[in-house]
């Protein structure tokens, strides 16, 4: 069943249920980056995530027509995926994500360090 044919309190709440969960965001970070890839060249970029778990984030997104999925009809199998124009959209929300992301992550660290250097003094 698509995302779509759920009901929402809101519209955050849908696009949450679109790109969350652990390996979406990636998914679509680097079709998004790195334009058309094929699930190899997807299952190396992103190494932890199993090939079932990788066929099925796909899936949802392709159902959700977020990601586009085009087949050749050659042997062997030829399968590209590449975000559609609603995937695309995403990419500012992701980017911002990303950005926000690595800016608490140094201000932390920052932080962090200051702390760790007066309770040393």
């Amino acid at each position: 069943m698509s995302q779509l044919d759920k009901e929402f309190n809101c519209e955050k709440e849908l696009t949450l249920a679109i790109i969350g969960g652990k390996w979406k965001m990636l998914i679509l970070w680097h079709l998004g980056r790195e334009g058309t890839k094929r699930f190899g060249e997807l299952k190396s970029l992103i190494p932890d995530i199993t090939p079932r778990m990788l066929v099925n984030q796909l899936r949802e997104l392709e159902e959700d027509l977020i990601v586009n999925r085009k087949v050749y009809p050659v042997v062997p199998p030829k399968v590209e995926y590449s975000l559609t124009k609603e995937g695309e959209s995403l990419m500012p929300i992701l980017t911002a994500m990303y950005d926000w992301g690595k800016n608490y992550r140094d201000t932390v660290l920052i932080n962090q360090e200051q702390k760790a250097e007066t309770l040393i003094k």
